[in-house]
């Protein structure tokens, strides 16, 4: 259910943003005590509150036109920070080079977190330096690094 919503509001902020420098980063609707639509978005130079205003009040008024989601839900479009996840090729090819954290679902030689250089991903494999390859599988999440 989830993933077919997550899918239409994909759509349909694209769809809104075509003709702008903003890029869609990710959308997910999750329910945690009440049911969560949220829509990172990211531009050149980073995105403010006014961005998040505006662009929530135009996905917002689309979904509520088209019905999209017959429930109550909260609506929260926001920047996906310094720490973002990385999902899409576009992220990986992106983030090439940098320090990244990986958690696998399950521990390989006794560690189930890493932090290393992303050197690539495909669709089989993700390799860090100094690390053996990693089957995709095997990982749950990969963030860019922050250093504190």
């Amino acid at each position: 259910m989830s993933s077919g919503i997550e899918k239409k509001v994909e759509e349909i902020a694209l769809k809104i943003i075509e003709d702008t420098d903003f890029e869609l980063v990710d959308v997910e609707y999750v329910r945690e005590r009440d049911w969560y639509l949220r829509i990172f978005v990211d531009k050149p130079g980073g995105i403010d509150l006014d961005d998040c205003q505006d662009l929530s009040e135009k996905i917002g008024a689309v979904l509520d036109k088209e019905s999209v989601i017959n429930s109550a839900y909260i609506l929260e479009v926001s920047s996906p920070g310094i720490d973002r996840v990385l999902k899409k090729d576009k992220d990986f090819i992106r983030e090439k080079g940098k320090k990244v954290d990986v958690t696998l679902y399950a521990p390989i030689d006794g560690q189930k977190n890493l932090t290393g250089i992303l050197i690539g991903r495909d669709e089989k494999i993700l390799t860090l330096e100094e690390f053996e390859p990693l089957p995709i599988e095997k990982v749950a999440q990969v963030r860019l690094h922050i250093d504190f």
